[in-house]
């Protein structure tokens, strides 16, 4: 495989990387777009074929642990507003009281322990989404196969 790669096949398979950064201007751009490169130019070479698989399992991996992510953020969230408004039921007469003060917001220290230990996981997420992805279009630019790290294959 090594001797059959052109310059145009590594910068296809770079472009199909790279083009996973069109989804912070296209929604869904990180799956339509090396989709499109990969599909069209795939059969030309096995190196354009390996890196497009790669790509878009990578991104659907992401996008997968990011909804898992935002799954088990919903119990948090729910939990974390029933102790911000203090509910009072007193004599049949349904009260609702929401703290604002600073008081209650340093009440809640563990909610903002565990939303701050959320913000770390999705700001980890997204770093490894970029770094891999800037460190995959390289190594296929130099003609490398490169294999993208907690990546479930869904196209083999």
């Amino acid at each position: 495989m090594e001797s059959t790669i052109t310059q145009n096949h590594r910068n296809v398979a770079a472009l199909i990387h790279a083009s996973t950064f069109s989804k912070y201007l296209v929604p869904f751009g990180n799956f339509l777009l090396p989709l499109v490169f990969w599909m069209s130019n795939k059969k030309s070479s096995p190196f354009v074929e390996y890196h497009g698989k790669q790509a878009i399992n990578f991104q659907v991996s992401i996008l997968l642990y990011n909804i898992a992510l935002g799954i088990t953020a919903i119990p948090l969230a729910l939990f974390t507003a029933w102790d911000f408004a203090s509910f009072n039921f007193i004599g049949g007469m349904d009260t609702i009281n929401i703290q604002t003060g600073l008081d209650s917001i340093f009440n809640h220290g563990e909610h903002f322990l565990l939303w701050g230990v959320y913000g770390i996981l999705y700001l980890s997420l997204f770093l490894l989404n970029v770094i891999c992805t800037i460190i995959a279009a390289m190594k296929a630019h130099e003609g490398l196969a490169y294999r993208y790290p907690m990546t479930v294959n869904f196209i083999h």
